[in-house]
């Protein structure tokens, strides 16, 4: 038997702890997901995995075969990519999700780029703000907003989240400009639900380097980034969102910044991935590229004072956890 390809498909049977989910990430048909599973059991005999209708889980032997697997695979791979001296050579699938007014708005213009460049990687591209399960899922990479918290994951700092604070001339002509923090008690916001927790997102700002949270009086609830900032173009009430959706219609005047002197505070920008896949020369080839193309972005944040400011927030705001990575840098996100 191909004793390397077993342990690979053995290996993402247990980060996936399914084998319909491993066949579609791998590509290959379910049953024979099963033979593979069940020679390599026969070959090293002993019992991997229990299986039950309901659950499917690593026998003592089989953890212990597991962690070496991640090992060896990731030794191979290093090998590999040692020996190219052109990442460009990368190939294969690749399955990255990320927030989806980023990707529309930032990565997608891009792609012809990335495909250019890397002819031969099968980019299957996740756009959404629902919360994603990189192992069990079978993803290779995720964009997060905000710090980490996963000891399970590697992270890499991208780039900077800047919010702006803003409303349109419609509604500022009906209710008023405010001048201060304590204004927008009078005012109205659309609420942000975190589609995860269901938690409404207050407004932050950001006063002689301390954050200051403001929960306004809502017309209305979306979950939805790119609804939240049709919503205020709409007339609707005050928002908080992302810079680079609100660039063109501060530009058109849609849209008017406003308590410009206190700025939400950032939030890093970062490529997730799990630790057994962080050698991958597929994966490294889009981490470096997206982080090219981020810290090239005229509609991003690079500023220096930004990213030393970078906003915690916890886990699952924008898809996200708990816990720092400096710029330019990739470890292991810990508790």
């Amino acid at each position: 038997m191909d004793v390397l390809h077993a342990m690979k498909v053995f290996a993402r049977v247990v980060e996936t702890k399914s084998f319909t989910r491993t066949a579609e990430t791998l590509d290959i048909p379910r049953p024979r997901v099963t033979v593979i599973v069940q020679g390599l059991e026969a070959h090293l005999k002993v019992r991997l995995l229990q299986r039950t209708t309901r659950s499917l889980n690593l026998t003592p032997d089989g953890a212990a075969y597991y962690e070496q697997c991640v090992r060896v695979l990731a030794d191979i791979d290093e090998i590999e990519s040692s020996f190219s001296h052109q990442v460009r050579t990368a190939r294969g699938k690749l399955r990255v999700d990320m927030p989806g007014a980023l990707g529309r708005n930032i990565v997608v213009p891009a792609l012809n780029d990335f495909n250019q460049k890397f002819p031969e990687i099968d980019l299957m591209l996740g756009l959404g703000d629902k919360t994603v399960d990189l192992v069990q899922e079978g993803i290779d990479c995720v964009i997060r907003i905000g710090t980490l918290q996963d000891s399970s994951l590697v992270a890499r700092r991208i780039g900077i989240y800047q919010g702006v604070t803003i409303a349109s001339p419609e509604y500022l002509r009906r209710a008023g400009t405010p001048q201060t923090i304590d204004d927008l008690q009078d005012h109205t916001t659309i609420n942000y639900c975190w589609g995860r927790t269901g938690r409404v997102m207050p407004l932050t700002f950001d006063v002689d380097g301390k954050m200051v949270e403001v929960k306004m009086r809502g017309t209305m609830m979306v979950n939805d980034a790119e609804a939240y900032f049709n919503s205020a173009l709409a007339g609707l009430g005050i928002v908080q969102g992302s810079k680079f959706l609100a660039i063109p219609h501060l530009e058109s005047g849609a849209l008017v910044e406003i308590l410009s002197q206190w700025k939400p505070l950032p939030m890093p920008i970062s490529i997730v991935y799990p630790h057994n896949r962080h050698l991958s020369s597929t994966v490294r080839a889009f981490v470096d590229w997206i982080a090219d193309l981020f810290q090239t972005s005229p509609l991003l944040s690079t500023n220096g004072e930004a990213d030393a400011r970078c906003l915690p927030v916890s886990v699952g705001e924008f898809g996200s956890g708990d816990g720092e990575i400096a710029d330019g840098e990739a470890d292991v996100v810990t508790s």
